[in-house]
């Protein structure tokens, strides 16, 4: 019969950790392990796909292995690397061949360009079922491919920053990732989703993660300064600033990589890249809701809006009269 296990003073260990502050600063440092995992954040239609496909390549150019993964349902982010060319996406592919009765092998889901290696986790159909759950799929996949035996300097996943479910905050909750990066326009819209990337990053900090933010791309910069002034507010690097051209949007437009040396933008890729691998995982501090509108505030004097009460006579209107009650009503004695 096996000896029963010493539990003196576990009970006691056990509340002592209960009674720690959850708050206690983590230490910031830089990602020592050789493969940096990171996780590329924004609302739809902020430039993460054209950011990630440009950087990818510069990467790749500059002599580093890199693997991009597109964790968009939409499926938009290796469409710029391949020209325009839609690559078959993991959670399609495993639909299909598991019908087949068949095993899904690397190069079914997994290719090459321009020295990057991409893949696409892609999504339900419209209607029929949870992206979220999709991704957590893709990457239960992802492990059974061997995933994590692979050889890279860096695993770029790229995030629909809108949607705030498990699925897509699953490098975050999970310590998938060392760090995140957000990407943001002078606009309330992008910024929105950047700050909530940080309350999920600053959220998973206080239960014990080690994820943090290493900073923001700036795209389309008119130069108005709402995106650097949210990235002094909470506390991030500014990693790069992409200028508001007309010529970079249609060459985006028409799929063409501008993240390479042949171009006139290779030189700010290239920095890029450099700051995306140095930059450290710091801990944000972000903004309330008051405190990002207040970015965009151009009144000189602070603006009062006083919360007005509705009644149930106002949401009632025409139809306001008073109903007739069966409560007993009874006399004082």
């Amino acid at each position: 019969m096996t000896d029963a296990p010493n539990l003196k003073g576990f009970d006691a260990r056990l509340r002592e950790e209960a009674a720690e502050d959850p708050t206690l600063e983590i230490p910031e440092h830089a990602p020592t392990k050789k493969t940096q995992i990171i996780a590329i954040y924004g609302k739809g239609g902020s430039g993460k796909s054209f950011t990630l496909a440009n950087l990818s390549h510069m990467m790749a150019e500059m002599g580093k292995r890199v693997l991009l993964i597109g964790c968009d349902p939409k499926s938009d982010t290796t469409s710029l690397l391949f020209g325009g060319k839609n690559c078959p996406t993991i959670i399609e592919t495993a639909t299909k061949k598991k019908l087949a009765g068949e095993d899904v092998k690397v190069g079914d889901v997994c290719f090459k360009s321009g020295g990057v290696f991409a893949m696409e986790l892609g999504g339900p159909e419209v209607g029929r079922g949870c992206g979220g759950r999709g991704i957590i799929h893709g990457f239960e996949l992802l492990e059974k491919l061997g995933f994590h035996d692979w050889d890279f300097d860096f695993v770029l996943l790229d995030f629909l920053g809108d949607v705030v479910c498990g699925g897509f905050g699953l490098p975050i909750a999970r310590d998938m990732a060392q760090k995140v990066i957000v990407i943001g326009s002078n606009d309330l819209q992008s910024l929105y989703v950047a700050n909530n990337v940080c309350n999920a990053v600053e959220y998973f900090r206080k239960l014990g993660g080690n994820v943090g933010v290493a900073g923001i791309v700036i795209n389309k910069d008119d130069g108005t300064g709402e995106a650097q002034a949210f990235a002094e507010a909470v506390g991030i690097p500014v990693l790069a600033a992409i200028p508001a051209d007309e010529e970079l949007r249609r060459k985006s437009a028409a799929y063409q990589i501008v993240g390479t040396h042949a171009t006139p933008w290779g030189k700010l890729f290239e920095e890029l890249a450099g700051n995306v691998a140095d930059a450290p995982p710091l801990r944000p501090r972000p903004l309330t809701p008051d405190g990002l509108l207040g970015l965009f505030d151009t009144d000189e004097e602070t603006r009062v809006v006083e919360l007005v009460p509705a009644t149930d006579e106002d949401l009632r209107g025409a139809n306001a009269a008073p109903k007739k009650s069966l409560e007993v009503i009874y006399d004082d004695v």
